[in-house]
């Protein structure tokens, strides 16, 4: 390859099963936890809309392989892809490999071979295969028919979105590791008014911590609405999407 690898397998060790907020999803961190202590599946496929915590389950079950004393590798597809499929090139010997976005490659076909291979001597080894996606195995774009039915093999599940209830508790749980006093009805003012997937609600919250510094203001309604329309007038990242309700 001409660029030289990043260094791209290691997993956070600050998402682990703890800190995930399983909502309707016991059933599957329970899964999880066996296949990556070794006694549970050999293959598991989550998929799930974006924001459901797919890439924290990823990278909780390394922590939790790793803590075992096993071999762990841990790849986000969407920023390896363009450093070439031999970026898995003898991953078959890991213990556990955690794919994250198998979309990310779906189209490429040198990719997509990558990972039949990968998947095959993964197989023959006895070794675990942990992947994620916005969809089901059937449902991916991917061109290499033998893959997507590898890929539907084992134990696929749904991760389930938290509702309302569940995100209002997340957020001030976050809010409180911040010192940031979220009060309820901010809270549900948050979630009517700007994205809700969690990933980018607590990007806000961080903004907001910082905001509210700054002027030496609390967080109410209408000091939240004003840093909406301030992100939405100068297209900031944190830019508000207002919901149609």
């Amino acid at each position: 390859m001409a660029e030289q690898l990043p260094l791209r397998f290691a997993f956070n060790p600050e998402l682990g099963f703890q800190q995930y907020h399983s909502g309707g999803n016991l059933e599957i961190v329970a899964h999880l936890k066996r296949a990556a202590g070794g006694s549970g599946e050999t293959l598991v496929f989550l998929w799930g809309e974006p924001g459901t915590g797919k890439s924290h389950l990823l990278n909780a079950c390394c922590r939790e392989a790793y803590q075992s004393g096993l071999s762990v590798s841990y790849l986000p597809l969407s920023s390896l892809r363009e450093y070439g499929p031999g970026a898995v090139d003898g991953l078959d010997h890991q213990d556990l490999v955690c794919l994250d976005d198998v979309a990310a490659i779906a189209g490429d076909d040198a990719w997509e071979r990558a990972l039949f291979n990968l998947f095959n001597r993964l197989r023959e080894h006895g070794n675990r295969l942990i992947a994620t996606a916005n969809v089901p195995p059937a449902e991916l774009p991917i061109r290499l028919p033998d893959l997507k039915t590898r890929l539907g093999w084992g134990l696929t599940l749904r991760v389930q979105p938290l509702n309302d209830d569940e995100k209002l508790l997340v957020l001030g749980a976050y809010a409180r590791s911040l010192g940031l006093d979220l009060p309820p009805q901010v809270g549900r003012f948050l979630l009517s008014h700007h994205r809700r997937d969690l990933s980018s609600l607590k990007r806000l919250l961080d903004e907001l911590d910082h905001a509210t510094l700054a002027a030496k203001r609390k967080l109410t309604i209408p000091f939240l609405r004003s840093c909406l329309q301030n992100a939405a007038n100068q297209h900031l990242p944190g830019e508000a999407e207002r919901r149609s309700t």
